[in-house]
């Protein structure tokens, strides 16, 4: 009985094995399959969106014919000559593919031919890289090896495309000569990143896995879905179990998570073409669809990614990586008519059996807005290390969005920013975070890569909407000591009426509670919800407590007289990022509330604000002890407690007035709240009141009630 089952388990996997090495011998086999590259030659002349998208490519495709073939000796740093040609030659290898699969030309299929046996003749005779970045290991082509894997994560498919236009000996020389060696250099001689559960480990999972497809290698395929020892507990499958919270949110932020889903869902695409019997997208209970939703949920109305952990601010769901990831979530996961808005605002689709169902259900009008969702995001591969939530009121680009951030440290990547605010109204931030320190590929620039001020200012609590004590950033700024702990959530509620979301901070600081509680309210009297922040501390000794509020725009007015120091500007402090702070002015409130007016775009934003005791602002810049001029120029007003064992800071932001600075005209400009007063604070309640329009309104925080956390009347 038993010889008899494991002669059926056996033959079981010597069918897997069949099927995967039959698979293999079909080209193309994975973004373009042979079985659809009729339709998708058919559906480029029908279909408006997929029309241009190969216009596009094809254009590409022509201009590196039209160039001679250059393969330089790597010496450049990011955004140098020689590494903006590799990046260019893998282009263009994909460029040509596609125009080859679509056309039939030879030319196209000839170009690659010819670019990859100079490579062949090449790449092994390389040392690692002259211009190594410190943090990560180097490549040979480019000065890490996250950019060699992501090289040969495009080439592969280029190469899938041209395959039998190239002959069987020219074959033999590029996959022995080039493509071995580079696949041996990810997995064996950078062993430590390929198995590593990172970004940079699912980029080099998913260059061996796809080689090994289209190269006929199960071997390969095997490590890179299970580890180098195959044991499961590294390669691509315990990537998307530890890398990813059951409702999709990916630990770096969605900055990261933008740039890891392209290797993981073409990847898994490839798994599907090869392995179907795995059911690779409805494996992790379908986490790879959920992903993309995320990705997409963590982006404004206007497809900018809220900008939380390292990241740079001008990435958009207009990324290959995003249109990569809405195509194939579309087309092989879920139908979601939600997507074909975003791929019709992506304005382009991937030229593929994916991109032609897209552009198909686009041209048929089968298009539904995308529903942008306030949401409470869990973190952590359980779901329990805290989360981020997301508030939103109204559409488009008058769309409200508030994100607290109250995440875990989200690895090297993470900032040191618990319970962190950012603010969105009218198309744009109002309440911004900083992002990273960084000029991706301005080699004059530390190469491309971040710079110190990433970690020096970026990373620091002050630089963003966070609560800081005793001028010290969250953890020390230690990212070990961080990463064991996470915030906890207190409350998360959504009404027709108001929307909430409030978490817990025990750890950033010994000894000190933090509280965050955020709130988009609809108030009587007010064209837009208001924005409530509540910021509380608890702590049995004194300490100071800041709280900046990062701005865009200018201050027109405020409730204190602005005392500007006109000369002589010193820092604020020595460091934890004040080093970086000039001290513009220090105004006392010995009232204890106030407000700060700010003009931003064509209309006002009013910050009124109450402390529990008088309290100072400080108003604020960047530029100090910056010798290479590389943090961006910011501005904040900081509610500042120089003495305190327990302080709660309340805000109301109300969006106000117009300016029409044609007709050089302003109407509203004075903000509608008053009279805003903490009545109490405690561990158990904060109560405050404020008038709109001089009708009175009281709320009531109630820190150890989820179900009646706050109350209105």
């Amino acid at each position: 009985m038993k010889m008899n089952y494991f002669k059926k388990v056996v033959s079981l996997l010597s069918c897997l094995c069949f099927s995967v090495c039959a698979l293999a011998q079909i080209h193309p086999n994975i973004m373009l399959t042979k079985a659809n590259i009729a339709a998708v030659r058919k559906g480029v002349t029908l279909y408006p969106l997929l029309k241009s998208s190969y216009q596009d490519v094809k254009k590409e495709a022509d201009r590196a014919l039209a160039a001679p073939v250059v393969v330089p000796v790597p010496k450049d740093g990011g955004g140098g000559a020689s590494h903006e040609q590799h990046k260019r030659n893998y282009q263009n290898i994909m460029a040509c593919g596609i125009a080859y699969q679509i056309t039939g030309d030879a030319k196209y299929a000839t170009y690659v031919k010819n670019v990859l046996l100079q490579y062949a003749a090449q790449y092994q005779k390389w040392p690692l890289h002259p211009k190594r970045e410190n943090s990560n290991p180097p490549g040979r082509m480019f000065w890490q090896i996250l950019n060699d894997c992501v090289w040969q994560v495009n080439v592969i498919q280029g190469y899938d495309m041209v395959y039998n236009g190239i002959t069987p000996a020219d074959r033999k020389i590029i996959e022995t000569q080039l493509f071995a060696p580079i696949v041996k250099f990810i997995y064996d001689d950078n062993k430590e990143t390929f198995d590593r559960l990172h970004n940079h480990g699912t980029w080099a999972v998913a260059a061996v896995g796809l080689t090994g497809y289209v190269l006929n290698k199960p071997e390969w395929v095997q490590m890179a879905l299970k580890g180098t020892d195959k044991s499961g507990q590294s390669g691509f499958l315990a990537q998307v179990d530890e890398l990813f919270s059951p409702d999709g949110y990916y630990t770096e932020g969605f900055y990261y998570q933008r740039y890891a889903l392209l290797p993981f869902v073409v990847f898994a695409k490839a798994i599907n073409q090869y392995e179907p019997q795995r059911h690779i997208f409805q494996y992790h209970s379908g986490i790879l669809t959920k992903a993309v939703n995320i990705a997409l949920q963590g982006t404004y109305s206007n497809g900018a990614f809220f900008p939380i952990n390292d990241a740079m601010k001008d990435k958009t769901f207009e990324s290959l990586e995003l249109i990569n990831a809405v195509d194939i979530a579309y087309a092989d996961i879920s139908p979601d008519k939600g997507l074909l808005d975003v791929a019709a605002r992506q304005k382009r689709v991937v030229v593929s059996d994916a991109g032609l169902k897209v552009a198909k259900d686009l041209a048929a009008g089968l298009a539904k807005p995308f529903n942008y969702q306030p949401m409470w995001m869990t973190d952590g591969k359980k779901g329990d290390e805290g989360g981020i939530g997301i508030l939103r009121w109204g559409e488009g680009n008058k769309q409200q969005a508030v994100l607290l951030k109250a995440a875990a440290q989200g690895m090297g990547h993470g900032h040191f920013d618990r319970l962190n605010m950012l603010y969105y109204d009218n198309g744009g931030e109002v309440f911004p975070d900083y992002g990273a320190s960084r000029f991706i590929n301005i080699e004059t620039k530390n190469g491309g890569g971040y710079l110190s001020e990433n970690t020096s200012w970026a990373k620091q609590t002050v630089a963003h909407n966070a609560l800081v004590v005793d001028q010290m950033s969250h953890f020390k700024g230690n990212l070990k000591e961080a990463s064991k702990y996470h915030p906890e959530l207190v409350a998360f509620k959504i009404t027709d009426k108001i929307q909430v979301v409030s978490a817990r901070e025990d750890h950033a600081y010994p000894g000190v509670q933090m509280v965050r509680a955020t709130a988009l309210m609809q108030v009587p009297g007010l064209t837009k919800p208001l924005l409530v922040d509540v910021v509380k501390a608890s702590a049995a000794t004194n300490h100071q407590y800041d709280l900046p509020y990062w701005y865009k725009g200018t201050i027109v007015d405020a409730s204190f007289k602005k005392e500007a120091i006109r000369d002589d500007l010193k820092a604020l402090g020595k460091s934890n990022g004040y080093q970086h702070l000039w001290l513009n002015s220090e105004n006392e409130v010995p009232a204890a509330e106030g407000y700060v007016s700010v003009m931003q775009g064509q209309s006002f934003y009013t910050t009124c604000f109450a402390g529990t005791a008088p309290m100072k602002v400080k108003l604020v810049s960047t530029g100090a002890n910056d010798p290479d001029m590389s943090i961006l120029e910011s501005k904040a007003f900081m509610l500042s407690q120089p003495q305190a064992a327990n302080q709660t800071f309340v805000t109301l932001t109300e969006n106000h007035g117009q300016i029409d600075p044609v007709a050089e005209t302003t109407s509203g400009a004075k903000s509608a709240i008053g009279k805003l007063n903490i009545i109490s604070s405690n561990d158990s309640k904060t109560i405050f009141t404020f008038e709109v329009k001089h009708k009175a309104y009281t709320v009531t925080l109630n820190y150890q009630d989820k179900n009646n956390f706050v109350q209105v009347n």
